[in-house]
């Protein structure tokens, strides 16, 4: 099981990134969240299995269509995770 904390940076407010990476975490079959920061990033925890977790950064790094993604920042996080969420708070 592989649990990290995502900072994703660039154009990624406002076009459906939180949604998009939402189903793509169903689809790959990964948990955690996902919620707008207040400096216009994305920040995220997902949790699972490595190739899963591994997938779904692959996918971060160009987003929905309308997003433009300059970089991501990871680093490791624990917790346990049920599902995969968007966060508001």
């Amino acid at each position: 099981m592989k649990t990290l904390h995502l900072r994703i940076h660039g154009r990624v407010q406002g076009v459906g990134f939180r949604e998009s990476m939402r189903i793509e975490a169903e689809r790959l079959g990964v948990a955690g969240w996902v919620r707008n920061a207040p400096d216009r990033s994305v920040e995220a925890v997902v949790q699972g299995s490595a190739a899963a977790v591994d997938a779904l950064i692959q996918w971060a790094h160009s987003g929905p269509p309308l997003a433009r993604v300059e970089r991501i920042e990871r680093s490791e996080t624990r917790g346990h995770f049920s599902g995969f969420k968007i966060r508001v708070d």
